[in-house]
């Protein structure tokens, strides 16, 4: 795109109504810039549990098959007292009860089998329930980035996208796929447990959990840790994966090597790794102490109790050595439950900080949104474009020194109108104003006698045309290239438009014809055979009104020489609006418009504007002074 008249600054018209905890796109880059601590989203936990609405009947068999998982882990410990004593040593004195024995061991392996067995059924629908989430959670992002308007992307970095779609989603993967399961399979085994406890001796279980609330405490505090040293990983990792992905692209790679900076630029992704490293580091500790400390806690409990049964023991209260292998048992398997329940509430605070900066991205608004009273195109006037004292400023811009000010022309269908005026002079902000990448701050702008926020975004776009000065190509076929115009055109139809376009003999010329790779942003083809083929691209769109962005101003003159007659092939019976740099370009269009510091100053046809000898005619003769000077 070109950079005159301010065209690649941030921000966006406004454009929409604000929705209840919403913020604007255009205010965000403030907001973050103000405040770089975590974001705040109002009811966060609700929102999250809002993500597994669609999945209830899964989540509540899942609840089902943890309700029964744990009542069947509770029964092999107290048939395990059963088998100390009723099998192994009765009251009789006769010995072993050899069948009794053989029917509670069996009892037992049944229960181990089927516990094993509801565990595979509930890790499939658990890790089915997550995936699921987290792929709608992001399909969501996605679906709204494209929703929102050019601006933020120009004051975006990529890697920063790329990184909360991809880093910040996937990292909350682990929490989707096992906290249902983790949370109330954990709790439920704890609870479990310390009820069979209590069946076996509430003294003793009184001795077991009374530390367990202190616990709870210090857990609350390492999350709140963790959550902030999580939020800090995660800027760090959008800031490595935007030095990757600007310094790692064709033109990074091509711009390092140019000016021998590739040292500096593994230098500055060094610096950016430690820190990665230095905070995952410090996210993996916190909290290690907290958990060895558990661990101790809860290790040296059966030592305790074996202390505790004694002085029961010597104190009358009835316990039998079944019923202290039975508790021990029933404890040790109290350890991994409590460690895990801890490790998965800190592991949900923790992502309560990716959580939010997810929704932060959710919750912005685009700038410019079709009104509820949005109608289509009018197709019986399509072709018809006017500004009525159109002003406008960019958001990051004074208020006092707009882009355009009080700009006004009419163009009729089939009309071939051009832009021209010195650098900064408002020219591609007009460009981008017609189709309503960005929004005038007063005045309308009117396509096919509407006014543009008045017609479905869509349906506008889906009439104009855009041939922009970087022309863009995805890393893919030229023909696969050519149909994200038209994805259903046939092998014909790209032909024509190819012919149109005069690229069909070098696209023939090419080993793999419209198979052959271009390469990341068609780097692979020259400056003449992009253009060209963004040409046919636009020309298989067949858009009735056409917008040309200084679409030859970067090329060589005698690939320009090509390219300006696959132009004038593609404006035939169109609507168009030209951006040019040189006049030579536009020497025949229907209506020339000169703009100077936003505001159209002269307006005619090439000669009548020669003849006014103003700033046109100026920049004529400086474009024109050296041919002169070599003729004479």
């Amino acid at each position: 795109m070109s950079m005159h008249g301010g065209g690649m600054r941030g921000g966006g018209g406004g454009g929409g109504g604000r929705g209840g905890g919403r913020i604007s796109s255009g205010d965000f880059a403030a907001q973050k810039a103000a405040n770089a601590e975590a974001p705040r989203i109002p009811n966060l936990v609700k929102r999250i549990s809002g993500l597994f609405v669609p999945h209830r009947n899964a989540i509540m068999l899942t609840v089902v098959l943890v309700l029964v998982g744990a009542a069947i882990s509770v029964i092999p410990p107290l048939l395990t007292q059963k088998a100390f004593d009723e099998g192994l040593f009765p009251k009789d004195g006769r010995g072993p009860n050899l069948p009794v024995l053989y029917e509670l061991v069996s009892a037992m392996v049944a229960l181990w089998i089927a516990s094993a067995g509801v565990g595979v059924w509930q890790t499939y629908l658990t890790a089915t329930v997550g995936n699921k989430v987290m792929g709608s959670m992001r399909m969501r992002l996605f679906g709204h980035l494209q929703r929102m308007e050019l601006a933020f992307f120009t004051r975006t970095k990529t890697g920063v996208i790329q990184s909360r779609l991809q880093n910040d989603v996937g990292g909350v993967a682990s929490v989707l796929n096992n906290t249902i399961s983790s949370v109330l399979g954990n709790t439920v085994t704890v609870i479990a447990a310390v009820v069979a406890m209590l069946l076996l001796s509430w003294q003793m279980t009184l001795v077991a959990v009374v530390l367990l609330p202190l616990l709870v405490i210090a857990q609350r505090r390492v999350g709140q840790v963790r959550a902030r040293i999580a939020g800090e990983t995660q800027e760090s990792l959008s800031d490595m994966t935007a030095i990757t992905q600007e310094a790692l692209s064709v033109s990074g790679i091509l711009l390092a090597k140019s000016f021998n900076q590739q040292r500096s630029e593994t230098q500055r992704y060094g610096a950016e790794n430690r820190n990665q490293i230095r905070l995952q580091v410090r996210q993996q500790m916190s909290g290690q102490w907290f958990f060895a400390i558990v661990q101790i806690f809860l290790s040296i409990i059966p030592a305790i109790i074996y202390v505790v049964a004694a002085f029961l023991i010597i104190g009358d209260v009835p316990i039998t050595a079944g019923t202290i292998v039975a508790f021990t048992t029933v404890q040790s398997r109290l350890l991994f439950p409590t460690v895990g329940l801890l490790r998965v509430v800190l592991d949900l605070q923790t992502s309560g900080a990716l959580f939010a900066r997810i929704f932060e991205y959710m919750d912005l608004e685009p700038a410019i949104t079709d009104s509820p009273t949005a109608k289509p195109v009018d197709e019986s006037r399509v072709g018809h474009v006017a500004f009525e004292d159109v002003t406008f400023t960019y958001p990051d811009g004074e208020a006092d020194k707009p882009t355009l000010r009080g700009v006004s022309f009419e163009l009729q269908p089939g009309q071939f109108a051009a832009f021209v005026g010195p650098s900064g002079a408002g020219k591609t902000t007009v460009s981008y104003l017609v189709p309503r990448l960005y929004e005038a701050t007063a005045g309308s702008v009117r396509f096919a006698g509407q006014d543009v926020r008045d017609i479905v975004h869509e349906d506008l776009m889906r009439h104009v045309g855009i041939v922009s000065q970087e022309t863009y190509l995805f890393h893919a076929t030229i023909g696969d290239n050519l149909r994200y115009a038209k994805p259903d055109a046939t092998d014909e139809e790209l032909e024509q438009a190819a012919r149109a376009a005069n690229i069909h003999e070098t696209i023939a010329s090419f080993p793999d014809g419209y198979d052959t790779v271009v390469g990341e942003r068609g780097y692979r083809l020259s400056g003449g055979e992009k253009q060209r083929i963004a040409i046919a691209r636009v020309l298989l769109k067949d858009p009735p009104v056409l917008v040309l962005d200084e679409a030859t101003s970067a090329l060589d003159s005698i690939s320009e020489r090509v390219v300006q007659t696959a132009l004038d092939t593609a404006a035939a019976g169109r609507t168009t609006i030209s951006i040019a740099h040189r006049l030579s370009t536009i020497r025949d269009a229907d209506v020339i418009f000169v703009l100077d510091h936003g505001q159209i100053v002269e307006q005619g046809s090439h000669e009548e504007l020669l003849g006014r000898d103003g700033i046109y005619a100026t920049l004529h003769r400086q474009q024109n002074a050296p041919a002169d000077a070599l003729g004479s």
